[in-house]
């Protein structure tokens, strides 16, 4: 690959190592400096493992995200009850040993065979929001506008570039490693992998010039839904403005990112690239980490009945998300391999357990998983969002219908924009 060409073997099994287990607050190396010169109890150590305010802040940003989700998780008596017996307090999770006399016909609809190509209400391509999957590579912060930025002295991301970057970043979301940018001087790749609510994403920047990237640094936002530590290259999470590193023709800087989900979302954290040339130009790359909702998801694999069961129960505007699009122009025939092809990015993708013997025709597959999130409930028990996703195709109009269902909105937007990229 062209990662392993540009660099040497060692910095690139660097990235594919095993994820260590979440630390719940990690040690500063300032912090472990201090404890080995003047020993655990000294005033300078106590002092430097006070907490500042910016993470007193982030503290309780964290509670309020967690007291969210929790308002979510409560949202009726009768769901609570319902998930009461399972583990960890899965506020919809999977019965899988339920009655085998359920009812498991489909419920009624709105015939799916209805959709025709002149019918008004199929997307003629991927929705904005699904663009972007979650409405996050939509504007990137002005990429959409022109790339090099109107400064003479500032260059950003070129707008014929943005295509080609949306669809990195798509398969990204549904993929353990792949490049996310690449352009002649810089190429940024991340591998990424998650266990339950936990994830460790790794990010390389590499320099593909011939000459040193100077004050080099990646600004990634906080977000309210996750916690995350940042670890990286020394200078290349400088926030101030004279800060940075520098990387060196042919050789790369390093991200790592330790995260951990505490309540449903939509959107994906925003990185920011900052760097000079030799001659002094400054470049600026808005960019996405492709950290989404069905990054935390665990399948579940439920009988017929049970699944329709569970579908008929999340009924409703705000637990329902539903999009019908076109298969692109250039795609094959919609046949029996072309779903199975669906069932596998289901799978293997958006991470669901596939629910066989529940869909009425070969054209529609089912399929459940669970939202992990980090956030306790009051009885401590970790808070759970149990998702459903369908997909239906109409191999005459060449279209498909993707509708997901779930407790919380958020989950269910988010599944069904992933679902739609991928």
């Amino acid at each position: 690959s062209a990662m392993r060409e540009a660099f040497d073997p060692e910095a690139v099994e660097d990235l594919l190592r095993e994820m260590p287990p979440f630390e719940d607050r990690r040690q500063s190396a300032l912090e472990m400096r201090l404890r080995e010169r003047e020993g655990e109890g000294s005033a300078t150590v106590v002092k430097a493992a006070r907490p500042s305010a910016a993470e007193q802040r982030r503290a309780a940003q964290n509670a309020a995200a967690a007291r969210a989700a929790e308002e979510a998780a409560a949202m009726t008596a009768a769901e609570q009850e319902q998930a009461q017996h399972q583990q960890n307090g899965d506020l919809h999770a999977v019965d899988e040993d339920s009655d085998a006399g359920e009812d498991k016909s489909v419920e009624p609809q709105k015939e799916f065979s209805d959709v025709a190509n002149g019918d008004e209400n199929v997307s003629r391509e991927l929705p904005v929001d699904a663009m972007g999957a979650m409405g996050a590579m939509n504007n990137m912060d002005g990429m959409d506008a022109d790339a090099a930025v109107s400064s003479t002295s500032l260059v950003g991301i070129p707008k014929e570039v943005v295509p080609a970057m949306r669809k990195a970043f798509s398969n990204l979301c549904t993929s353990p490693s792949g490049v996310l940018f690449e352009n002649a001087l810089l190429q940024v790749g991340v591998k990424h992998e998650y266990v339950g609510a936990q994830g460790r994403i790794s990010v390389f920047f590499g320099n593909l010039s011939s000459s040193p990237l100077l004050r080099f640094k990646a600004v990634v936002d906080d977000c309210d839904h996750l916690r995350m530590q940042k670890q990286g290259t020394q200078g290349l999470l400088d926030e101030e403005e004279d800060g940075g590193c520098t990387i060196a023709a042919r050789t790369q800087a390093k991200l790592l990112l330790l995260v951990e989900v505490t309540a449903p979302f939509d959107d994906a954290p925003a990185m920011r690239i900052t760097f000079k040339n030799e001659e002094g130009v400054k470049h600026e790359y808005p960019l996405r980490l492709p950290i989404v909702a069905t990054c935390f998801m665990e399948p579940v694999t439920l009988e017929p009945g049970a699944f329709m069961q569970r579908w008929k129960s999340l009924e409703g505007q705000e637990r329902e998300c539903q999009e019908v699009v076109k298969a692109p122009p250039t795609s094959p025939a919609i046949d029996e391999d072309y779903m199975r092809r669906i069932s596998l990015i289901i799978t293997d993708g958006l991470k669901f357990g596939r629910c066989q013997g529940c869909d009425p025709t070969p054209w529609t597959v089912s399929g459940a998983a669970t939202f992990r999130t980090g956030a306790k409930d009051l009885n401590g028990n970790n808070i759970n969002v149990g998702c459903l996703v369908r997909v239906e195709a109409n191999p005459q109009a060449g279209a498909f219908r993707v509708t997901t269902r779930t407790l919380h909105p958020l989950c269910s937007k988010a599944v069904k924009n992933v679902a739609l990229v991928s």
